[in-house]
């Protein structure tokens, strides 16, 4: 074979690059089938985690549906505790690690090798959120009655108000000034 330098391709150069090309193939399915077994022994692990924790779901009061421990088999497999929590594994696959959403990032709340820590610590965190719920939940008639009922603060009104009388004058003086200037200019002063 012949390229555009007129230098010859033996080929045995040829086959060395394809005989390259199916080894990297190969490495490359032996690799892709490595992460798929990590990924498997991940899910294994949460889903022995979501078991240790069945019994807590089950006694979690009928109105509350902001609790579903589930598996959610992804690139990095998660056990969803809420909207906010999730438990992965780590970098080791042998951690536990309890992550929280927040606006600022992720936070680690906790991080064990065993299921009983970390089902213990996702117990308390379910029960905390419970009281933050029932104590939001208490609260929220008071301020809906009280925002209700409130009448409007007379500045708030008067500032309403005085938005469009800057508006009109604007208007006003802007036309103007583009009328005297358009009389100027067919007049022959400017």
């Amino acid at each position: 074979m012949k390229d555009q330098n007129h230098q010859t391709i033996e080929p045995a150069d040829a086959r060395r690059l394809q005989t390259a090309i199916r080894k990297a193939r190969i490495v490359q399915a032996e690799r892709s089938d490595a992460m798929s077994d990590l990924r498997e022994a991940d899910i294994a692990r949460l889903e022995l985690l979501a078991e240790a924790l069945e019994p807590v779901i089950d006694e979690l009061p009928k109105d509350t549906s902001q609790f579903d421990c589930k598996v959610v088999e992804s690139d990095r497999p998660r056990l969803w505790v809420d909207m906010l929590a999730y438990v992965m594994m780590g970098r080791d696959r042998r951690t536990y690690q309890f992550m929280k959403s927040t606006r600022a990032g992720r936070q680690t709340l906790f991080e064990s090798t065993r299921v009983d820590d970390m089902s213990d610590h996702i117990t308390d965190y379910i029960a905390h959120r419970i009281i933050e719920r029932e104590k939001a939940l208490d609260a929220a008639p008071d301020t809906a009655n009280s925002a209700v009922h409130a009448e409007p603060a007379p500045k708030a009104a008067a500032a309403r108000n005085t938005g469009l009388l800057p508006f009109i004058l604007g208007f006003v003086l802007g036309g103007g000034s583009v009328v005297l200037i358009r009389w100027l200019a067919m007049s022959g002063l400017i």
